[in-house]
């Protein structure tokens, strides 16, 4: 670590109070320990995982999807430099349990914290973070909300230096989930149909998917006018507008773009739990359908006659393999195939988190950045 900083910095950062509020607040970053790396964080995507954050577990520093630069790295870390631009993965494998040895790596138990004895108290990740003196945990063992975070090495992969840090941070989460749930679960083949409901980060990146898979039919299915449109941008062929209330009508609309007999695979990217068993009904028999925005409570589906071969899959993070996919990502943007500027639609400062989250909420922004440095 010769020439490296070992001093701790402080910066403000969005912490998250368990009760639903946020506030910003001075906390404090210690020097990389050995495998670990400490990033000055540039931007940060806002997603709704980051607003359910808002009651678990508090104080948290919030904020999961980010990029930014390296700033000090620790002992056996290679490959890494300071100054260097990189990007954040909150499913951070270990390459060790079992899943990561079987290829799953999103699974990872460690990045997961399963009880598994042999894992002991390697499943901790890197700590160090303070509020006030006293340690703060970091959202997804991040902490993207923040001017620095410190991270295991396993969290960061170089980026290309000419990508712009606040189109960048996005690839980190929304990007991967969106395409990865495309090519790497459903395994969309050419020629085939999709129907997506929901057209925000990450489903605007199911469309992107689907674009890049060679799908001849994308139906995106939102409530926002807006949406639909940077969806048709984006790649869409066919636009639903939904109704709220009125579930049928968007099976009914799908069906007729479909022969009648539902899409190849259907997506559910709208986060809310009662829409999540949805995309069975908008899927053929034998087709798949997909939750991938993490809905969690209660829903329910109606199972009609002739309902037979459906697969009902619950993808996490597009099963993310780091090494495989994100330098399949940057390929794709550099050659002009993956979109990322026209995805983000709203930019804020750290401080702006509030008016980002009610955006988001609202239907108003598609994919909003904090820009943090």
């Amino acid at each position: 670590m010769t020439g490296q900083a070992r001093h701790v910095v402080t910066g403000p950062a969005a912490i998250a109070d368990g009760q639903g509020g946020f506030s910003i607040e001075t906390i404090e970053v210690d020097p990389p320990g050995p495998g670990e790396v400490r990033v000055a964080m540039a931007a940060a995507g806002v997603c709704h995982t980051d607003h359910a954050s808002l009651r678990w577990p508090g104080p948290l520093v919030m904020g999961h999807e980010g990029a930014g630069h390296v700033e000090s790295v620790g002992d056996g870390v290679h490959g890494l430099e300071p100054g260097q631009p990189v990007l954040l993965n909150w499913a951070i494998p270990c390459g060790d349990c079992f899943q990561c040895m079987r290829g799953a790596q999103a699974l990872c138990e460690r990045t997961h914290e399963l009880d598994v004895p042999r894992l002991g108290s390697s499943r901790a990740h890197a700590g160090g973070t303070r509020l006030r003196g006293e340690p703060v945990a970091r959202s997804f063992h991040l902490g993207t909300f923040a001017t620095h975070t410190l991270v295991r090495a396993e969290a960061v992969t170089p980026l290309p230096p000419d990508l712009p840090l606040d189109a960048a941070c996005i690839l980190g989460c929304a990007v991967m989930t969106g395409v990865g749930s495309v090519v790497n679960v459903a395994a969309v083949a050419p020629g085939e149909s999709i129907a997506v409901m929901g057209c925000g980060g990450v489903g605007l990146n199911v469309v992107q998917g689907a674009r890049l898979a060679g799908a001849a039919t994308i139906i995106a299915i939102d409530r926002q006018p807006s949406r639909l449109q940077r969806a048709r941008e984006l790649g869409a062929t066919d636009l639903i507008l939904a109704t709220d209330g009125d579930p049928q009508a968007v099976v009914d609309a799908v069906r007729a773009l479909s022969d009648g007999r539902g899409v190849d695979h259907a997506f559910e990217a709208t986060g809310v739990p009662a829409l999540a068993f949805l995309p069975l009904q908008l899927v053929r028999n034998g087709g798949n359908a997909l939750q991938v925005s993490g809905a969690h409570g209660d829903g329910c589906v109606e199972l009609p006659r002739f309902f037979w071969n459906k697969r009902y899959l619950t993808p996490l993070y597009g099963d993310c393999v780091p090494a495989r996919d994100f330098p399949r990502l940057f390929a794709w943007v550099a050659q002009g195939k993956l979109e990322l500027d026209s995805l983000v639609s709203h930019h804020y400062p750290l401080e702006g988190l509030d008016r980002a989250f009610s955006d988001m909420l609202d239907g108003y922004s598609a994919k909003g950045v904090l820009r943090i440095a």
